[in-house]
């Protein structure tokens, strides 16, 4: 295939899947440990239509510009090459990430196999559709979430797990996760789109 017909089919899938993104919803990695994690994340993001993704990476072993992750090969290998297709901004600290959702208006929900906060729900009985701009929190791979993330977040969200067994690794975590999460925003996205209506989600 020549590059100018490769771009037009790129081109083609970009605008087909544009109707299927999940607008208005972050997913944070906080502190991740491992590369291949942020790589999983990260491909998690791309597929499930989320549309950004944001790292606390106090160690910075990421780069600042996102244009510099696209060319770092771990990530584009990790990811499946999705780094190129996904907006990925880095933060240095949790409390620089809590403030700029809260300028822009986001609220946070966190996710952690334990009860945390003051309000906990299981995955598949939360509604993720209350918020017009929401940011899901997955925490660190071995300490979890921060208390700071819990302490600034709406709620503690948990996957039901029935095994002896009562953890996941934080790639598949967050595919669980935003996959409801984005399929019920998905849908309620095309009701207000059949309807006519602009979409808006009421606080």
């Amino acid at each position: 295939m020549d590059d100018q017909k490769q771009k037009s089919t790129v081109r083609q899938r970009a605008d087909k899947i544009k109707l299927y993104k999940c607008k208005n919803l972050i997913a944070v990695i906080e502190n991740p440990n491992d590369i291949v994690n942020i790589g999983t994340i990260i491909r998690n993001v791309n597929a499930l239509g989320v549309e950004k993704a944001y790292v606390i990476d106090p160690r910075g072993s990421l780069p600042d510009d996102w244009e510099d992750m696209r060319e770092r090969k771990s990530l584009s290998k990790t990811s499946v090459s999705a780094i190129k297709w996904s907006f990925v901004k880095r933060f240095d600290s949790t409390e620089a990430c809590i403030a700029h959702l809260e300028k822009n208006q986001f609220v946070s929900i966190v996710t952690s196999p334990h009860v945390k906060g003051m309000n906990n729900v299981v995955l598949h009985e939360g509604d993720y559709t209350t918020q017009t701009k929401l940011a899901v929190w997955f925490g660190n791979e071995s300490r979890g979430i921060s208390d700071l993330a819990i302490q600034n977040s709406e709620m503690c969200v948990n996957i039901p797990m029935f095994g002896m067994i009562e953890s996941l690794n934080l790639g598949t975590t967050s595919g669980i996760v935003l996959y409801e999460i984005t399929k019920q925003r998905r849908e309620y996205q095309s009701k207000y789109k059949r309807r006519g209506k602009r979409g808006k989600i009421d606080p």
